[in-house]
């Protein structure tokens, strides 16, 4: 039989653990927005699979609909969106976010976000963008390095002491741009400033020219589970202009949508 072994040293799982569902999910995850297509041996190489492996589950989500193929190159299908929507369905939190990120954004003039953070990454739940002002398109479902922007910080400076070191402990800082904080200590430290001031600033960290502030979001249970930013070009002006431009709306808007979170007894997982 084929062995389609991920790593040698995948971590233990349990008894009732489905590796095949791991591995079909896996190969899902190989596409993303700068390898929207790849051949058989390519999704190979990304998932560790063996080509015999991956070529079966390649096929198997062909026939669900989840990906298409010209017979040479692989790629996602619109069915695949159905997985994402489930969450987002059961989330509520875009629901209820969405006329708030949409209110904000014509009031400052920038695009605005919502995101919740997942493992080591945030993930895009909500999107209002005025213009592009990022090389990567960014949508619901989009994840970046929590470290690195301002709504990743904003939720991580909000966790319970014993979390937020959890994170810092296994953190890989790569430098994304001469501008990256990537000592623990340091990026420790503009954690530690985000309960005392009530938002996260990054400037540039993520992508050179950007400047993007976050205020956290608690929901009914009063945890902070998600963050709610605004992005800004640095040519609109220095961190005290964009600060003293932005930051009072973006405070309304946080306070808004947990407004609403509480009224609706929201309760984000």
């Amino acid at each position: 039989m084929e062995d389609t072994t991920l790593a040698p040293d995948e971590p233990v799982r349990s008894a009732e653990f489905v590796q095949s569902l791991e591995r079909g999910l896996a190969v899902i995850r190989a596409f993303d927005a700068r390898r929207p297509s790849l051949t058989l041996s390519e999704v190979a190489k990304e998932t560790g699979l063996s080509r015999a492996a991956a070529r079966r589950f390649l096929l198997t989500l062909v026939e669900l609909g989840y990906v298409g193929t010209d017979g040479r190159e692989f790629a996602l299908r619109p069915r695949v969106l159905e997985l994402g929507h489930a969450y987002l369905s059961s989330l509520s939190l875009p629901e209820i976010a969405e006329p708030h990120i949409k209110r904000l954004a014509t009031e400052v003039g920038e695009s605005t976000s919502v995101a919740v953070l997942d493992g080591q990454d945030i993930v895009y739940v909500g999107r209002y963008a005025t213009y592009r002002i990022m090389s990567a398109s960014i949508r619901v479902g989009t994840r970046f390095p929590a470290f690195a922007t301002s709504m990743g910080r904003a939720i991580l400076g909000s966790l319970p002491d014993a979390e937020r070191e959890a994170f810092l402990a296994t953190v890989e800082l790569p430098e994304l741009t001469p501008h990256t904080v990537r000592d623990v200590g340091a990026l420790r430290a503009e954690l530690a400033r985000v309960p005392e001031q009530g938002y996260a600033l990054v400037d540039q960290e993520l992508e050179e020219g950007l400047r993007s502030i976050a205020a956290p979001l608690r929901d009914a249970s009063g945890a902070v589970v998600a963050a709610v930013n605004v992005s800004a070009p640095v040519r609109r002006g220095d961190v005290a202009e964009i600060l003293a431009d932005i930051l009072p709306a973006l405070k309304r808007a946080a306070s808004d949508i947990e407004a609403d979170l509480e009224r609706t007894g929201v309760r984000v997982r």
